[in-house]
């Protein structure tokens, strides 16, 4: 109305309404969605994650049934910074880690194609927290295996509990330890030798002093399936 007085125009207020109407009516006046509208809009057509919470039903019982998945931040000495992805089995304790100059989805659906190739057994289910690293290419390359993963909630890292006492362990026993390699393949190689001394030599206390090598061996024994006799 202050526009339209200014050029001169002078028409009522119920004028006005009636002519807004008549142009909403017909399509010609396109209105902005509000805040709250607009981001519902959005919100519509995001694609679904593929990420869940996992259900309280779900039950771990076999090496492989939930893997956690971490990243643990190192900074070398000379001051560069690079990120290990560190994955380990709930019941045999089984830990895999691969290092990475940045972390990123793409670089963690690497750490996916090496998890398959490193764990004895086939990967069911996997729980991460929130990282934008666990989104996009490492949610597809999951969704493309078949592979559950589950997210999850905000501020809980003792749902990690397994993975984080597995981050501190590499920590305080490899990191402090070692001079770590400048050139990330050479980081890499000696944390597969690591990985070994892991799995393989180093007893668990919460595995009654095994290794998740021995662990996972008794582990199979004892869940052999009987020889059916056909006499």
């Amino acid at each position: 109305m202050v526009l339209l007085r200014r050029e001169g125009i002078q028409v009522s207020t119920s004028t006005v309404g009636r002519v807004l109407k008549r142009m909403k009516a017909r399509g010609v006046l396109v209105e902005p969605l509000n805040v709250r509208l607009a981001r519902a809009a959005r919100k519509r057509r995001r694609k679904p994650r593929y990420a869940i919470r996992k259900p309280p039903g779900y039950r771990v019982n076999a090496p492989g049934d939930l893997v956690q998945l971490d990243t643990l931040q190192i900074r070398l000495e000379s001051k560069d910074r690079r990120w290990q992805f560190t994955a380990c089995d709930l019941i045999s304790r089984w830990d895999v880690a691969r290092a990475h100059r940045r972390a990123t989805s793409f670089t963690a659906s690497l750490v996916l194609e090496y998890l398959e190739r490193k764990f004895p057994f086939p990967v069911r289910a996997i729980q991460i927290d929130g990282g934008s690293e666990f989104k996009k290419h490492f949610e597809e390359a999951c969704q493309k295996r078949g592979i559950k993963l589950f997210e999850t909630p905000p501020r809980s890292p003792k749902l990690q509990a397994y993975v984080e006492r597995s981050n501190r362990t590499h920590r305080e026993e490899f990191y402090e330890v070692e001079d770590i390699a400048l050139r990330l393949e050479d980081h890499d190689h000696q944390l597969e030798h690591w990985n070994k001394t892991y799995n393989y030599i180093r007893p668990h206390q919460a595995l009654d002093y095994l290794t998740p090598y021995e662990y996972y061996q008794n582990w199979l024994k004892a869940h052999a399936q009987p020889q059916v006799s056909l006499m």
